[in-house]
């Protein structure tokens, strides 16, 4: 059974940066899409990044595109993201989702089923 765990979130100034780290368990393919979101309050859960279980593949939200990126580490089977260039409206609650038996990058929250508990991230101005 196929199991992610979000780490690393926590409060920052704006300008600083951050990584996240989405412990990947219970999975030994390789056809597995994992995507980050967030979710502020009173804010519908947005698409902030993608990637395939390869790393062969990679996506971004327009909002975070050329600030944020998205890695794996093989060996530790986790993927982080790593968060440059912070601003308020970054502070939200980053989720990771992980959809076995796929190789392209899923944006849409709708079609996962298997969430982390959520990290906070707060940027501070």
């Amino acid at each position: 059974q196929v199991q992610v765990a979000e780490s690393g979130g926590g409060l920052v100034q704006a300008g600083n940066s951050l990584t996240l780290a989405c412990k990947v368990s219970g999975y030994t393919g390789t056809m597995l899409s994992i995507s980050w979101f967030r979710q502020a309050p009173g804010k519908e859960r947005e698409f902030v990044s993608g990637i395939t279980w390869t790393g062969s593949a990679t996506d971004y939200g327009d909002s975070v595109k050329g600030r944020f990126t998205t890695y794996r580490d093989n060996a530790k089977n986790t993927v982080y993201l790593q968060m440059v260039s912070l601003n308020p409206d970054d502070t939200a609650v980053y989720f990771c989702a992980a959809k076995p038996g796929y190789v392209i990058i899923l944006k849409s929250r709708l079609v996962f089923d298997i969430w982390g508990q959520g990290t906070q991230v707060t940027v501070s101005s």
